[in-house]
Formats: C-alpha cells, sequence, structure tokens
C-alpha cells in the first residue's frame, strides 16, 4: 500500500507537468505521457492521489463482452500462454482486453493471482484512461499504438508499483479490436527491461491480428504475399481478402505497406488493378490450404512472393501428388500407422459406440483432441455436434457458465436472452473435456451429477435433459490428484470408462507414414518432396513438443520450399544438429554407469509386466509419468 507521503509527491509531480513546469528529467519528459496525464486532470478530472478500486464488470456483462469477442479469446489464450512461458520468471501478468479497456482474460502464476487483485488487474476491470488514469491499457487505447507505461509514468499513485507494456490488436477493417499487455508487479522493473518485453508483446499481437483475419475470412479467397519467400506465412505478411467477383473486402496494415496504399483506396476495388495478372490466372493458383508460394508482381512492377486461399479454380490440368497409403479411418484427418493406435482406436470406438465415456491421457501435443474429434467421426454421431471446452483456458470465475450456461435475467448483467452452455451446444453430439485435471472442484461436483442424471440445470434455470457423450483428457496424472484432493475419486472413474494412453510422437512405430501424411496435408496439394538426408534427420529428432511441433515444422518448410524439395540444410539447426541414440539402444553414459544399466532393466521389465501403459506403470514405480518418460528419453527406450 502506498503512504500517502508517496502520493503526495506523485501528485505534485503530475501537476507541476501539466503546469508546463516539467524538468528534462522523470516521467513528464515524454510527451505522450504529459499528453496522458494532461487528458486525466483536464478531460477526465481524475485525482492523481485518490485511492479508490477499480471499476469491475457484473459477472453477466463480462460473460457478454467475452462472448462477442470469442473467436479473438479462443485465438489469444493460446498466443498470451506461449506468452507468458516466454517470459520466463515470476512477476508478469498476460492480459487480454476489448476494445474499451475492460479485462477478458488474464494469464499468471497461480501463486501470483493475488498481488495483480490487489493491483486492480481483476477479471472484468475497467482499465480505460477514463477510468484509470495513463495507464499501458488505457494509454494504448487512446494512442493506438505500442506503449510501455513505467511505474512513475501513471497517472494514479496507486498504480506507480506496476510496469505495463501494450499492444494494439486491429480487426481486418483496421478498428481497434484488443489491447495485449502484460504488467509486471516487481520493484526493481527498469524501463530498460521493457524493451524485450515490448518486442514480445507486439509480436503476439500480429499475430493474434493476422489469425483472426484468417479465421474472419474463412469462406473467401485470401491472398498472403511479402516481399520475401521466407516471410509469406509469417505475422509480418501482407493479407488481402477479395471476393468472389475479385472485388477487395479487407487488407491489413502490412499489406498496405507493402502495396503504398491507403485502406480507402483498396477497399471494393478489383484485386486486379493492383496486381500484374488477370483474376482467372490468380484464382488458378488458389489452394484450399496453400502453403508454398509463387512470384507475383504488383501493376508497378515490384516482385513479390504470394499464396492464395481458396477453392483452386483451374485453367489446366492440375499436376497431382502421389498418394501415400496411410492406414486411417474416414473422414478422421490424422494417420493411424501405428499398430497399438490402431488397437486403441478400434477399441476407443467400439466402447463409444455403447456411451462409455473415454479418457484420452497424452502429453501436450500429442494429439489428443485430433484422436477424439476422429472417434466422433468415425461414429453414428458424426452428422451432429463435437464441442471443445479447453478447462485450462477459461478463466475458473467463468467457466461453470461457460459449461452450464445460465438463463436470462438470473443475475445482474445477464444477458435478455440467456447463454447456453457448452454441454447444451452438445446435445446428441460429442463434448470434449480438454485438460479436466484442470477444472475446479466445485465444477466436478456438478459435472458429475450430470453424468449421472443426464440432466443440465443452467444458472438461475431449470433442469434441461441432455444426451451428450463425453471424452475427456489430460496430460496430467489424474490418479495423483486425486490423491492430493484435487480431482474427486468418483469423477475419475465415471470418466474412466475406457482409458487410452496417446503414445508421444517419439514412441510411435508410424512416424514415417506420420511425416508423409502431415507433408501431404501441410503442402495443400504441391509436389514436395523430402531428401533422404532431411528425412532421417526429421525422424530421428526426438519431438518434445510432439505431432503438434511436427506439424508446425513441416508447415514453415513447406511455405519457404520453392523447387520442389526440402534438403538437409532447409532443416531448422536446432533439428539438423541434433544427435539423438538409436532406439532401443541405452546412452552412452548409461553403458558407462552400472546404476544406470540397473535402472534401465528395472524400466524395461515394469514396461512389460505393465504391458507399455506409462500410467500404471508410473505407479508401479512410484514416479510421475513426466519423470517416467525423462527417464526412456535418458536410457533411448521406446516401443
Amino acid at each position: 500500500m502506498h503512504s500517502s507521503n508517496h502520493l503526495s509527491r506523485h501528485a505534485q509531480q503530475v501537476l507541476t507537468v501539466a503546469q508546463g513546469k516539467a524538468h528534462l528529467q522523470g516521467p513528464g519528459s515524454d510527451p505522450s505521457i504529459a499528453r496522458s496525464w494532461l487528458r486525466c486532470l483536464k478531460d477526465y478530472h481524475l485525482d492523481p492521489a485518490q485511492v479508490m478500486a477499480p471499476t469491475v464488470l457484473e459477472h453477466g456483462r463480462l460473460l457478454e463482452s467475452r462472448e462477442r469477442l470469442k473467436d479473438v479469446l479462443q485465438i489469444a489464450g493460446t498466443e498470451m500462454n506461449h506468452l507468458h512461458q516466454q517470459l520466463s520468471g515470476a512477476g508478469h501478468a498476460v492480459l487480454l482486453t476489448d476494445a474499451r479497456g475492460v479485462i477478458l482474460n488474464c494469464i499468471t502464476a497461480p501463486s501470483e493471482r493475488k498481488i495483480f487483485e490487489h493491483a486492480g488487474l481483476w477479471l472484468g476491470a475497467d482499465w480505460s484512461e477514463a477510468r484509470e488514469g495513463t495507464n499501458g491499457i488505457g494509454t494504448c487505447l487512446v494512442e493506438r499504438q505500442s506503449l510501455t507505461i513505467h511505474q512513475g509514468e501513471h497517472f494514479r499513485g496507486r498504480h506507480t508499483g506496476l510496469t505495463c507494456s501494450a499492444s494494439p490488436v486491429f480487426d481486418p477493417h483496421g478498428e481497434l479490436l484488443a489491447v495485449l499487455d502484460v504488467s509486471s508487479a516487481r520493484q526493481d522493473m527498469s524501463r530498460q527491461s521493457q524493451f524485450h518485453t515490448m518486442a514480445l508483446v507486439n509480436l503476439s499481437a500480429k499475430m493474434i491480428e493476422s489469425c483472426y483475419f484468417l479465421r474472419y475470412f474463412e469462406n473467401q479467397w485470401l491472398l498472403r504475399f511479402h516481399l520475401q519467400a521466407e516471410s509469406v506465412g509469417l505475422f509480418s505478411e501482407g493479407l488481402l481478402a477479395f471476393d468472389g467477383e475479385g472485388r477487395i473486402c479487407a487488407v491489413n496494415q502490412s499489406a498496405l505497406n507493402l502495396l503504398g496504399h491507403v485502406r480507402g483506396g483498396l477497399l471494393g476495388q478489383p484485386v486486379e488493378h493492383f496486381f500484374d495478372c488477370s483474376l482467372d490466372e490468380l484464382l488458378s493458383r488458389a489452394s484450399i490450404n496453400a502453403s508454398a508460394s509463387w512470384p507475383l508482381r504488383t501493376r508497378d512492377g515490384r516482385r513479390l512472393f504470394a499464396l492464395l486461399r481458396g477453392q483452386p479454380q483451374p485453367v489446366s490440368p492440375p499436376v497431382r501428388q502421389a498418394p501415400i497409403v496411410v492406414v486411417q479411418p474416414k473422414t478422421t484427418g490424422i494417420c493411424l500407422g501405428d499398430e497399438g493406435l490402431q488397437n486403441d482406436f478400434r477399441r476407443a470406438s467400439r466402447v463409444f459406440e455403447r456411451d462409455v465415456p473415454l479418457l484420452i491421457n497424452g502429453e501436450t501435443g500429442s494429439g489428443k483432441e485430433a484422436f477424439a474429434k476422429a472417434v466422433h467421426q468415425g461414429s453414428a454421431r458424426s452428422d451432429k455436434t463435437f464441442v471443445a471446452l479447453n478447462c485450462a483456458a477459461i478463466p475458473e470465475s467463468l467457466i461453470e457458465s461457460e459449461l452450464f450456461g445460465y438463463r436470462g435475467g438470473s443475475f445482474t448483467g445477464a444477458r435478455k436472452e440467456g447463454m447456453r452452455g457448452k454441454l447444451q451446444q452438445a446435445d446428441g453430439g460429442t463434448l470434449f473435456l480438454d485438460e479436466i485435471g484442470d477444472m475446479p472442484l466445485a465444477l466436478q461436483t456438478r459435472l458429475l451429477r450430470v453424468l449421472e442424471d443426464r440432466l443440465v440445470v443452467p444458472i438461475g434455470g431449470e433442469p434441461q435433459s441432455v444426451n451428450v457423450r463425453i471424452i475427456s483428457a489430460t496430460h496430467r496424472d489424474l490418479l495423483e490428484r486425486v490423491r492430493d484432493g484435487r480431482f474427486r475419486e468418483d469423477l475419475y472413474y465415471r470418466l474412466n470408462g475406457l482409458e487410452i494412453a496417446l503414445p508421444a510422437l517419439r514412441e510411435r512405430s508410424d512416424k514415417s507414414q506420420l511425416l508423409d501424411f502431415l507433408l501431404l496435408e501441410e503442402a495443400g496439394g504441391q509436389q514436395v518432396t523430402l531428401d533422404e538426408a532431411a528425412r532421417q534427420a526429421l525422424l530421428g529428432y526426438e519431438w518434445p513438443g510432439n505431432v503438434r511441433q511436427l506439424r508446425n515444422v513441416l508447415r514453415t518448410l513447406a511455405a519457404l520450399c520453392e523447387n520442389g524439395r526440402i534438403g538437409l540444410e532447409d532443416l531448422p539447426p536446432l533439428i539438423r544438429q541434433s544427435r539423438t541414440a538409436p532406439v532401443g539402444e541405452p546412452a552412452a553414459e548409461a553403458q558407462e554407469r552400472p546404476l544406470d544399466d540397473a535402472e534401465r532393466v528395472a524400466l524395461l521389465a515394469a514396461l512389460e509386466q505393465q504391458r507399455w501403459h506409462m500410467t500404471h506403470t508410473a505407479e508401479q514405480l512410484g514416479v510421475s509419468r513426466n519423470t517416467l518418460y525423462r527417464k526412456l528419453r535418458k536410457h533411448g527406450i521406446a516401443r
């Protein structure tokens, strides 16, 4: 808590700047800070010394705001988690607000949540400049540009313990959509240390912008282009959407910069006016999963590299790539060349048709949602809805409304028409509960009741019957959480009708088939081949990020491939330089150490005894699944 002396000194500094007596040093020497302080005094009539709690939206209005930006929140969730990990260290909160400055999502370490709530960073809190004075979020909204507000640069004295770096997120039409912010409450945070943070926030904001643009125009023609071929597909690329008549619907700022036009000069104009090719020629280059770029000249002769997403309109017979034979169920979009995985899929499909809940266990990125979707698509419910809910990505205070919904007018600020929860949306189909291990205990009780009674009770509403099948997934050890009291034992056994332990990518016997399968998908119909040296390097890498990491690497390789060939030199250095032990052979150090030899023998014996069921093996050995996987990697043990 700030002392009254500190508040008085800070207020005096603000008033000095407002009176035009700013010194060359200090917060007021920055023109953007001085402008903001003047706005706070003259336009908003705020008192820098006043201590007051933040204005927080009522629960219903917060849900309504989140519903309006649900696509943005879904896209931003992954990027925000990734940004929080990149900041590597305690003391950071990653926030996303709407265009009014209301906080809609907040990622923090659980142990630090109270610190940031004490600082006023609540879900639903209004951090507009008019409410909270000069701050990263509110001032970013006014200035419409990235900025850092460091400690004493805040208008209100109570906020001078914060350092905030914020970047605007614009929609495809150039309107302000959201603000991405990283805030720190650490007192040792220097302004210079924020340069790296600001760069990461900028990059993440651009990624969210681009992903939102791609989703917003997923049913339109979408041209992606850049000056360098290797930059097509990255956040700095130009994005241009046009309709079936070839008229431009929207462009992002990078496209305006690359074409040298203002937005008003492009919108509604034929795309042919700006590129040196006819509309038919352009459409003939289209691909549904476009990933390989080709040269494209502007009308003024500048060369770009581009790709076009959309249904191909061939002017000549297309070049067809030789099909790759992969054992897989119909329309699943997954590769099931691994014999154990095939068997697991058959077992899962059989029990799913009998309404037996599935629990999928596996490392992050191993394909749990893809497996669940494949089971759904291969079932009699394939024509019904598949609804996914990530229990770890939704703030704890909102997950109840997301899962169960609420009746209109059930609480202050609730939408008049109410909101259907995920369970009701999945009625007749399948609900996939990802990261079920992170579901709050109170909701576990309610979910158990739904599974037993087949009735959903929305907040403030009456019971409604639902016909839904449940598939849940986790990368955590649920039995360990049951022992710790963080997961209900009865719910665990209710969800675990059949447990499927998905193998990590390094354990799969169909890595070669999977590699070809994913490359074919990511190449988007283009002819792309792998040199043998590149193939062996990709197959030999351990892939800590599993299938998700492999897919991302192949997507990048396909996008950068210009001559239809991917060589060893094209691979990322980490993969190119990696040297892993051959499968089934112990590492060199293990061969030299008797204790390591004994550990390896014990691991193999336990695995055989438990038929390579990782969860059961970990329980038998008295270690966590993560520890078990680390030991398997150490000894070069794979199934």
